[in-house]
């Protein structure tokens, strides 16, 4: 797993605060290379439009979850991406596993709808830069579709970005990790999983968001 608990419900700024400064702090030039990256993957194809209810969905336990943020790309590079880092707090069982990660996902959306226009845009761009091909291969350097990605080539993935010495890479892996471990762990059913009792109320208020998003 790539952050304990602890670490993926701490924030430094209350989620009013989020709306006003950089979430992926990348600077003007990181800024501009996700910007460019979004506008050549929409002009190669690469979905842009939010997946709605149209996505396909027959392990969702609520069917009328409508996506206002995520676009199936990006739902199946979170489908590849969640197994490495919540693994072992995944169900063995592969019909409620499917589940669990379904409904984090579905929390990530309600997450990154609650943010800001800057901040979304951020995310927006770091998830194309995964998306789109060329720069899949390029920058993550992982060679197949993340619908065939395995969670040893997702870790390995990760562990690039988290150890990379380009800030861009760094802070994505802090985004990435970040929605993905307060969307999961965050959620009273899996609070057990670290003995923890809950997120103290402080940690909960700064990112909203995830709250209450089953």
């Amino acid at each position: 797993m790539s952050e304990t608990l602890p670490q993926s419900v701490q924030t430094e700024a209350p989620a009013t605060a989020m709306d006003r400064r950089s979430f992926l702090r990348t600077g003007l030039g990181g800024a501009l290379f996700l910007g460019t990256v979004s506008v050549t993957a929409g002009l190669s194809g690469c979905a842009s439009a939010p997946a709605g209810r149209d996505y396909p969905m027959p392990e969702a336990m609520d069917q009328s979850y409508e996506f206002r943020f995520l676009t199936r790309d990006d739902i199946v590079l979170f489908k590849a991406l969640l197994p490495a880092m919540v693994g072992p707090g995944l169900a063995e069982e592969q019909v409620v596993r499917r589940q669990q990660i379904q409904a984090t996902i579905e929390r990530i959306d309600a997450g990154i709808h609650q943010f800001g226009p800057a901040n979304q845009k951020e995310l927006r761009g770091l998830f194309d830069l995964l998306n789109f091909g060329l720069t899949r291969v390029t920058v993550a350097r992982v060679w197949s579709s993340w619908e065939n990605v395995s969670p040893e080539t997702a870790h390995a993935f990760l562990e690039r970005w988290r150890t990379s010495g380009i800030g861009l890479f760094n802070n994505g892996y802090i985004a990435l990790t970040k929605v993905s471990n307060v969307a999961f762990y965050g959620h009273p059913d899996h609070w057990h999983l670290s003995g923890y009792p809950g997120p103290p109320g402080f940690a909960v208020d700064s990112l909203p968001q995830f709250k209450d998003n089953a």
